[in-house]
């Protein structure tokens, strides 16, 4: 079993703390995505859990053994890197036996290792291939490849797509995603983009500045953010955060006055929520929708046409922020036309601007 149990650890370089008391479980099999900005500590976490680098504090257990003071080839835990790695001067097969061969493997269980890899990472035809032959996206896979033929409790990628473009970004994805599926080991995968995060993970880890801000289930992180951090990077385009006051509180819901007539309902939990009380109101582009009626006045800045949908930027009349709305299908407003826009109430997320916390959502509330 690969289970992976992360205690209290800490990092720091010198006086430079860089990860702080972070606690993580990891089921065996989990699909796990490390997400945050850059100089989050979500690499130099890997690293940790890889043993490439020393914890200061904390311990680290893979499945019963507590591996913090093991070296990494010890730690049964194989690794793909941004960069490839690749030996230039071996052939595909020679590359993806290399390690084997220095542990000692048997010829016939190295050849039937490659075999398999190279059957799952479709890249048999390359076998004979030197890196310098292969595109950037074959030479990923080649690196995919090298981990597995070891066999490994526990697969660490550190942005392994970040040097591909756009197309064989979406393509190398999918074959991650379907290689998990089919060899059902722990996979731990770190990331800045967080449409790799949302659309390959059974579970994501927020990170920012050393500090685990929310973990879950990619939709769950979604739907409720537990802060102002998490509600502002997963999603693209971003959540719109609007600043107003509390005008009424009812079992209807709450109201916020967001200037010039125009207020917001929520129907968040009504504990800790009073009128006069100021507030963040956080709304997905997607869950505004335009009215015929009352609702927010909106002034078009911008629009971006995608063919399947569209964004539109703007601003509420007499405010600064800049306000998302996305529109299924085609939609070509002009600059400075004026529409009406509502959102649902179930979608309003509220935050307190001090802590940046989100009020809890009523009992039973799910996605919609």
């Amino acid at each position: 079993m690969a289970e992976l149990k992360l205690s209290n650890v800490n990092k720091s370089y010198g006086s430079v703390k860089v990860l702080h008391d972070v606690e993580l479980d990891i089921k065996d099999g989990e699909f796990v995505v490390f997400v945050g900005p850059s100089g989050c500590g979500k690499s130099t976490l890997l690293r940790v859990i890889a043993g490439l680098e020393e914890v200061t504090s904390g311990a680290i257990a893979i499945g019963a053994r507590d591996v913090s003071a093991l070296s990494p080839a010890e730690r049964k835990i194989a690794m793909v890197f941004q960069s490839y790695a690749l030996y230039p001067h071996m052939s595909v097969r020679k590359n993806l036996a290399f390690g084997l061969e220095n542990l000692k493997f048997k010829r016939a269980e190295i050849e039937a290792r490659i075999a398999e890899a190279a059957r799952m990472l479709a890249i048999e035809p390359y076998l004979d291939r030197r890196p310098k032959q292969l595109s950037g996206g074959q030479r990923q896979r080649v690196a995919i490849g090298r981990a597995i033929v070891r066999e490994p409790d526990i697969f660490l990628f550190d942005e392994p797509l970040s040097n591909l473009d756009a197309a064989l970004r979406v393509q190398t994805r999918a074959e991650i995603t379907k290689l998990h599926r089919d060899i059902k080991t722990t996979m731990i995968y770190v990331t800045h983009d967080q449409v790799e995060a949302m659309t390959m993970a059974d579970k994501i880890v927020v990170l920012r500045a050393g500090r685990v801000e929310q973990v879950g289930a990619p939709l769950d992180l979604f739907d409720s953010p537990r802060n102002l951090f998490v509600a502002g990077f997963l999603g693209s385009p971003r959540m719109n955060i609007i600043k107003g006051k509390v005008s009424g509180v009812s079992e209807s819901g709450v109201t916020i006055d967001v200037g010039n007539g125009g207020s917001i309902v929520s129907d968040v939990d009504l504990a800790g929520i009073a009128v006069g009380q100021a507030v963040l109101a956080g709304i997905r582009p997607a869950h505004f929708s335009r009215s015929s009626e009352q609702g927010l006045p909106f002034i078009v800045q911008y629009h971006e046409g995608l063919g399947t949908e569209t964004y539109v930027y703007g601003n509420l009349a007499g405010r600064d922020e800049q306000i998302i709305i996305h529109e299924a299908g085609h939609f070509a407003p002009a600059p400075g036309d004026h529409i009406v826009i509502d959102a649902a109430p179930g979608r309003v997320h509220l935050f307190d601007p001090e802590s940046g916390l989100a009020f809890a959502r009523r009992p039973g509330q799910g996605r919609r």
